[in-house]
């Protein structure tokens, strides 16, 4: 009987291949895998292993290095300022800190500092505190009287990493 719950088109339904069950089916004993070596066992091939070959990821030269006193950012628009603004997420007339943009969803991560961008438009005038602005977001605040507090996260930050000190001899 047909009803609307078992209406289906021919060939979206592919049913699973059923390896291991005998000569018959076309893929018993071996499986399709083969016989013996690496590929054949479980667990297939080693990633990037070209069968002695010198690996591509060891032909190409090396590239770069991780700066380690490098500083990270969590990146605030002016856009999603406003919309936090809009439905009240955000109070205008107080000063936005980074303990604010968290309670209001904007950034999540408090160890890392905080940098405003100008993307998109504020509609009203803010007093904002942050580690770092880009220029067009300092002239976007001066333009409609909003007040920028740059705060320097260096002395708090734990990301970065302390040189070692000497030893004397």
């Amino acid at each position: 009987m047909l009803k609307l719950n078992n209406i289906v088109d021919k060939g979206s339904i592919k049913k699973p291949k059923r390896v291991g069950r005998g000569i018959g089916s076309g893929k018993g004993k071996t499986s399709g895998a083969g016989h013996k070596g690496q590929k054949s066992r479980s667990g297939v091939s080693i990633k990037g292993f070209e069968g002695g070959q010198m690996p591509l990821h060891r032909r190409l030269p090396k590239r770069g290095f991780k700066n380690p006193f490098r500083r990270e950012f969590s990146i605030v628009n002016f856009a999603d300022i406003d919309k936090a603004i809009v439905n009240k997420k955000i109070n205008p007339t107080k000063e936005i800190s980074q303990n604010e943009l968290i309670k209001a969803g904007l950034i999540r991560k408090k160890n890392l500092g905080v940098k405003l961008l100008a993307n998109g438009k504020l509609t009203q005038k803010i007093t904002i505190k942050v580690n770092k602005a880009s220029k067009q977001a300092k002239e976007q605040l001066s333009k409609i009287n909003g007040i920028l507090i740059l705060e320097d996260k260096k002395e708090k930050d734990s990301a970065i990493k302390q040189e070692p000190k000497k030893k004397e001899k």
